[in-house]
């Protein structure tokens, strides 16, 4: 079936495949040009009625057009096609009551929201009903649903408990995620209910990598029998104008994953009426491109939505991705903080509340049930509602403790040799895996373990022997980099795909944002990814992602663990001649996201214990290498033996004799500032001074017990540091070491930090920008010397 859509759009282009979709509802764009009588009192103030353009009038297709675009363009049959026909009474009803159970939710929400019990942002979705009708029917408790900030009815639908998520609106502790994440931010592990995603179009990846996790379970023989769950991913028409809608439609074609993209279209990104910034808001037909096929349907027709959903998601759970475009009216402004004065919006909202309200259209078309039942059935919900209310008004506030308890899954302590993995691990590893292709993989682990025993393997080889042996130890590893085919630069990523195929190791597309993105969604789905960044840099594409990744624990209530690694080589090393891009302090820019471990590593033995560590951590961390001495510095590892992620290492101790007569000085710093330091500790020493050299392998949380034992001793302290003299790691360092250590200092904390202006190429300038192991020298002078 896929191969017919595809062809069809080979021969065609996507022209075709356009075509194709729209022809049996060319009367659409006859509509667009409709006008509406709008009173005098709103137009021209002299009791006339005068005619104004009506940006979005109803989509009125019939279902046998919508059946026509399955079959021509999802390759149905019409023997496939006419199961749908027919909604039973009892399948309706559901329907029916799920709608009234959204609009009467939502106003409750409205209400609570006015008399302050639901405080910060907050969108309604009133008049979108039809679509948490067709989510309840179609949609399966096991399917993993991604939606975005305006959540509340698609949580209800996918059968969230109604006073949870009112709790959690309420901030009570009873709450989907115990009042931590709030109105745009739905979670429920039972329902897989994986958000309420407040960044728009963030979403997207996410989803993505949640199918493919559903893939991963196949392939690993984990997944339940008969396995056909699918994801689902809510988008509004405007937000599916970003680029990731783009970047998903490749990757679920490519790896034929079971998602459906619901685009909700209403018309409005925001506030803002789409067609002003949109070209084309058929966003069903943005697939034509990567041969996913798409539908779009009238959004105020319960049944032919319900009808719809069903021939699209049996296609998604046999076939492949697919678009359904579901055209609506959203009877609320953004939020109720709408100001609604952008154009035509407030006058547009009552006209589609008085003529296109999906309950009211039902109830006039309805002929399963009569007025006293469908009646009966709104009076039951309204009393559901109101006890939805109470339950929630009641409920208790959460602990202020509770914050800082969810900040991380993993104490900072956690001795990672002690965690094991499920007796089935290995023989899962060696089923699903290629039994040639790991003996190769493990013929090259012997080969770096000889390079580690004579002290030769490099920092990239170190990182690459950690992670395969964390792939083949714990199959639900998986990696995601650019390049992993070649090995990336560094050879970090180096034999993962072929050893463990395409869907364990995933070579991405240029964009680590993407994925990024899609390891956070095999995270939340039981997976432990790793994601190489050729250059940390890269990963200012992926900002959106890391904070997210950060947040996740907490936000859910810490009902959803984030084990995802993030390895990369960065810094800022004297002389590197890499320019300002490839010279930014990401290490600082990160330091500001909640819920993330920071680490760094200046040696082979160092990479290697902490990125083992780091892919047995159940939350999220990021693992900086220096960039400039990825294959220049060589060592020795400690084999099999997991480091702490949050102790410093002290690398060289000053002597007694230096710090009995004043001259000893402690040093903090962090990847190529290691090497700049002990190749200056001969001049240094030469001075008749000493430095204890304490390497910040852990920048968060920041090993402040090694530090205060340093200084002591030492009572002066030195920063050499790889970021900006504004809002860098050594800012924040000095104001800790200040606020908690004060008593022992005997002269203000020095900086070298890197100057505010960007990195040059030529080295004449850079040397005023980038500080090194010769200002370190004059540095130590000065402290001893007590010049401030």
């Amino acid at each position: 079936m896929r191969a017919y859509v595809a062809l069809a759009v080979l021969a065609g282009g996507a022209d075709a495949f356009t075509r194709s979709a729209m022809a049996p509802r060319r009367s659409r764009t006859m509509m667009m040009s409709q006008t509406l009588k709008k009173p005098a009192a709103q137009g021209n103030g002299i009791g006339e009625n005068i005619d104004v353009e009506q940006m979005r009038p109803r989509l009125e297709v019939e279902w046998t057009q919508i059946k026509d675009d399955l079959k021509n363009v999802f390759g149905l049959t019409e023997e496939e096609l006419a199961k749908y026909d027919d909604i039973s009474k009892d399948d309706q009803m559901a329907g029916y009551e799920m709608m009234q159970m959204c609009r009467q939710f939502e106003n409750a929400c409205n209400q609570a929201y006015m008399q302050g019990n639901i405080r910060g942002f907050m969108h309604l979705d009133n008049g979108q009903e039809t679509i948490p009708a067709f989510v309840a029917d179609s949609i399966r408790k096991t399917d993993i649903k991604y939606s975005y900030y305006r959540e509340h009815t698609h949580a209800l639908a996918s059968g969230v408990d109604p006073k949870a998520i009112m709790a959690e609106l309420f901030a009570k502790e009873t709450g989907t995620c115990k009042g931590t994440g709030g109105s745009m931010h739905i979670y429920d592990k039972d329902t897989f209910f994986q958000g309420g995603w407040a960044l728009v179009c963030e979403q997207l990846p996410y989803a993505v990598g949640a199918a493919r996790s559903i893939l991963l379970d196949r392939k690993l023989g984990i997944a339940p029998p008969d396995d056909d769950r699918m994801a689902i991913v809510f988008v509004g028409e405007g937000g599916a104008q970003n680029g990731r809608m783009a970047e998903c439609l490749n990757a679920a074609a490519k790896e034929n994953l079971p998602i459906l993209f619901l685009v909700i279209d209403n018309g409005r990104a925001i506030n803002t009426y789409t067609m002003d910034v949109a070209t084309n808001s058929d966003v069903f037909a943005q697939g034509a491109h990567y041969g996913v096929p798409g539908v779009k349907c009238d959004g105020q027709n319960m049944v032919d939505v319900m009808r719809a959903g069903r021939a699209v998601t049996d296609y998604v759970r046999g076939s492949g991705p697919a678009i359904m475009q579901v055209h609506t009216f959203r009877f609320t402004g953004h939020s109720p903080a709408d100001p609604e004065h952008e154009r035509g919006r407030k006058f547009e909202k009552k006209w589609a509340r008085d003529n296109h309200d999906p309950l009211k259209l039902y109830e006039e078309s309805c002929e399963v049930a009569g007025e006293e039942e469908l009646t009966a059935t709104k009076k039951k919900v309204m009393a559901e509602v109101k006890e939805v209310i109470a339950y929630a008004k009641t409920s208790p506030e959460p602990p202020a403790s509770l914050a800082k308890e969810l900040e991380f899954p993993d104490a900072p302590d956690t001795d990672y040799n002690t965690k094991t993995v499920p007796d089935t691990a290995a023989g899962i590893t060696t089923a699903s895996t290629d039994a040639a292709a790991l003996a190769r993989c493990e013929e090259h682990i012997v080969g770096l373990k000889e390079k580690a025993a004579a002290g030769q393997i490099t920092i990239g080889d170190a990182v690459n022997l950690a992670i395969l042996e964390e792939m083949i130890r714990d199959p639900m590893t998986t990696i995601h980099a650019e390049d992993l085919q070649a090995g990336s630069s560094y050879d970090i990523p180096k034999l993962t795909q072929q050893t463990f195929g395409t869907l364990r190791a995933a070579d991405e597309i240029i964009d680590e944002g993407h994925f990024i993105g899609k390891a956070l969604g095999e995270g939340m789905n039981g997976y432990r990814p790793i994601v190489e960044l050729m250059n940390t840099n890269f990963g200012i594409y992926g900002m959106a992602e890391l904070s997210s990744a950060g947040n996740t624990y907490a936000t859910t209530g810490g009902q959803f663990e984030m084990p995802m690694t993030i390895i990369g080589a960065g810094g800022t090393a004297p002389n590197q001649a890499l320019g300002a891009e490839h010279s930014q302090p990401f290490h600082a820019y990160v330091m500001g996201i909640p819920g993330l471990k920071i680490c760094t590593a200046s040696s082979p033995e160092a990479a290697y214990g902490i990125a083992k560590s780091m892919i047995r951590d159940n939350g999220p961390g990021i693992l900086f290498l220096p960039v400039k001495q990825m294959k220049s510095v060589k060592g020795s590892v400690d084999e099999g033996v997991c480091l702490p992620m949050n102790k410093a290492r002290v690398l060289h101790k000053a002597s007694d004799a230096s710090i009995s007569a004043g001259k000893a000085v402690t040093v903090l710093t962090y990847l190529h500032g290691v090497k700049e330091s002990l190749d200056a500790m001969e001049t240094i020493n030469a001075d008749g001074n000493d430095i204890e050299l304490i390497e910040l392998t852990s920048l968060k949380p920041l090993d402040m017990d090694t530090i205060r034992a340093s200084l002591e001793k030492t009572h002066k302290i030195i920063i050499l540091d790889e970021s900006t003299l504004s809002g860098g790691v050594g800012a924040t360092v000095s104001a800790l070491i200040s606020e908690r250590c004060f008593d022992e200092l005997d002269a203000p904390v020095r900086r070298l930090c890197m100057d505010d202006a960007p990195v040059p190429y030529a080295a004449s300038m850079e040397k005023a920008v980038v500080k090194r192991g010769s200002d370190l020298i004059e540095a130590v002078r000065d402290a001893v010397a007590k010049k401030l």
